[in-house]
C-alpha cells in the first residue's frame, strides 16, 4: 500500500520533534519527505543518542520521527544555499517547519514570500505560542509550552506534591498529528481552488486543547478546577488502585449508577448496592473516603490477573491495568491493534512505533529507517538537474554536504 499521500512532495526544516514528527506522519502515508538539515549534526535531534546515554549504537527517538524521509544538508544561511533550499520548496507542495518564524523570515522562508514563489504550497508551521501576542518569538519546547504553560502539569500534581515530569515528545507528538491533519485538509481545499495555504498550530494551543474538558468547565462556570486526589474522588468506581503487588489498574465506572453494582458484586460485597452509605451516587460521593478505603484494603488481597478473572465475570465491569513499558510491549493487544511497525532496515526490521492511523484498514508501510545526514544530497540535487561535477563543486564550498 503506498498511502493516500502517494505523489506529494514534501520539504521538511524541522528540528528536534514536533516538526519532524508531523512529516513522518506525511512519510507514513506516502508522501516522499524532503528532510533539509544544516551543516555539522545536522538536526540536533541527532544528539538525543548522546543524551540518553552516552556511546549508543542507535538513536531510536530520531529514528522515530526521521523514518521514510530523504536528507538533504545544505548552509541555507549563504546565498546559494539559500537559493538551493528555495528551489526545492518551489518544487514542493508542503513546506514544514518548526523553527521560529523570526529566523524563518530573515532567510526568506516565511509563508508570503514561499507564497508568492509557489502560490500551490501548502505552509506548515508548527510554533510555541502561536503567530501573535508578546511571546510569538519566544522560544519553547513543549515541555515549557505544552506542558507548563497550558495547565497540564498543574492539573496533574497532587496537592502539595512537585510537578510531573513529562516524557519526551508528548506535546511535540500531538501537535505534529494535529500539524499532519490540518496539511491534508489543506491539500484537499487546494484541490477545489487551486490554491495553498498556510496552516499552524502551537504547542500552547495544542496543551490548551488536551486539557479541553477541564478548560472548558473553567470557561463556563468561571470556576477553576483543581487535580483530583484518589482518596476523595467523588465517584469511587472511576479510580485507580492496587493490588497485593503493589500494581495499579483502573476502574473505569465513569456511568456511576450503572458500573457501581458489577463493582460492588466484584469485591464481595452485594450488600453494598442497597447500603445507604453507598446506594446512590450522592451517597458515595459523600462517603468516598470510607468507600475508597474498604476497596484499597479488599484489593490488596488478590494480584491483578487474579482481579482480571474476577471482573470478567460482569460484563459491566470495565478496568484496565496500568501497564510498564515492557508490559505494553509484551501486550497482545497492542499489536493487534497495530501499534508497531517493522521498519525496513539493511537486510532485516527494526520494530518501532506507528503513527496512528490506518487506511482501508490496513497500516502504512514505512520504507527504510531514518537517513544519514546528507545520504540523498546527490540524489535530490540530481532531481532538480545538477550534474555531478556541479554537485562535487557545492560541497567542496560548504554549501551543501
Amino acid at each position: 500500500m503506498t498511502g493516500p499521500m502517494d505523489g506529494v512532495k514534501v520539504v521538511e526544516m524541522g528540528v528536534w520533534i514536533a516538526g519532524p514528527a508531523a512529516s513522518l506522519i506525511l512519510a507514513d502515508w506516502g508522501a516522499d519527505v524532503v528532510k533539509i538539515e544544516p551543516p555539522g549534526i545536522g538536526d540536533p535531534a541527532r544528539t538525543f543518542a548522546r543524551m540518553i546515554g552516552g556511546d549508543l549504537p542507535f538513536n531510536p527517538p530520531f529514528e522515530m520521527d526521521n523514518r521514510g524521509k530523504r536528507s538533504i544538508v545544505i548552509d541555507w544561511t549563504t546565498d546559494e544555499g539559500r537559493a538551493l533550499a528555495i528551489e526545492l520548496i518551489d518544487e514542493a507542495d508542503v513546506f514544514v517547519s518548526n523553527i521560529r518564524q523570526a529566523a524563518l523570515e530573515r532567510f526568506g522562508f516565511d509563508p508570503e514570500s514561499l507564497a508568492k514563489r509557489n502560490p500551490r504550497l501548502v505552509y506548515g508551521a508548527i510554533t510555541g505560542y502561536g503567530f501573535d501576542g508578546p511571546d510569538k518569538d519566544r522560544a519553547a519546547y513543549d515541555i515549557s509550552a505544552f506542558w507548563a504553560r497550558s495547565g497540564i502539569a498543574h492539573m496533574l500534581s497532587q496537592p502539595g506534591g512537585q510537578p510531573p515530569f513529562q516524557r519526551g515528545g508528548m506535546g511535540d507528538h500531538g501537535a505534529g498529528m494535529v500539524a499532519a491533519g490540518a496539511i491534508s485538509a489543506a491539500l484537499f481545499a487546494r484541490e477545489k481552488t487551486g490554491k495553498g495555504q498556510l496552516v499552524s498550530t502551537s504547542l500552547l494551543r495544542q496543551g490548551i486543547y488536551t486539557l479541553s474538558f477541564d478548560m472548558a468547565l473553567t470557561l463556563r462556570f468561571g470556576v477553576p478546577m483543581e487535580p483530583a486526589e484518589r482518596t476523595t474522588m467523588a465517584n469511587p468506581t472511576i479510580n485507580a488502585y492496587q493490588d497485593s503487588d503493589g500494581r495499579w489498574f483502573w476502574i473505569v465506572g465513569l456511568e456511576a449508577e450503572r458500573h457501581w453494582p458489577p463493582l460492588a458484586r466484584c469485591v464481595g460485597h452485594p450488600e453494598w448496592i442497597d447500603d445507604e452509605r453507598f446506594a446512590t451516587r450522592d451517597a458515595r460521593a459523600e462517603n468516598a473516603k470510607t468507600l475508597i478505603s474498604l476497596l484499597d484494603e479488599i484489593f490488596a488481597n488478590k494480584n491483578r490477573d487474579q482481579w482480571a478473572e474476577v471482573f470478567s465475570t460482569e460484563s459491566d465491569m470495565w478496568w484496565a491495568p496500568v501497564q510498564s513499558l515492557d508490559e505494553v510491549v509484551c501486550d497482545p493487544q497492542t499489536h493487534a491493534a497495530g501499534s508497531f511497525v517493522e521498519v525496513p532496515d539493511g537486510a532485516g526490521t527494526t520494530l518501532l512505533p506507528a503513527t496512528p492511523a490506518d487506511f482501508g484498514g490496513k497500516p502504512c508501510k514505512p520504507r527504510w529507517m531514518a537517513p544519514e545526514p546528507g545520504q540523498h544530497t546527490n540524489e535530490i540535487l540530481g532531481e532538480l538537474g545538477r550534474e555531478p561535477a556541479a554537485i562535487e563543486n557545492l560541497r567542496s564550498r560548504g554549501i551543501v554536504g
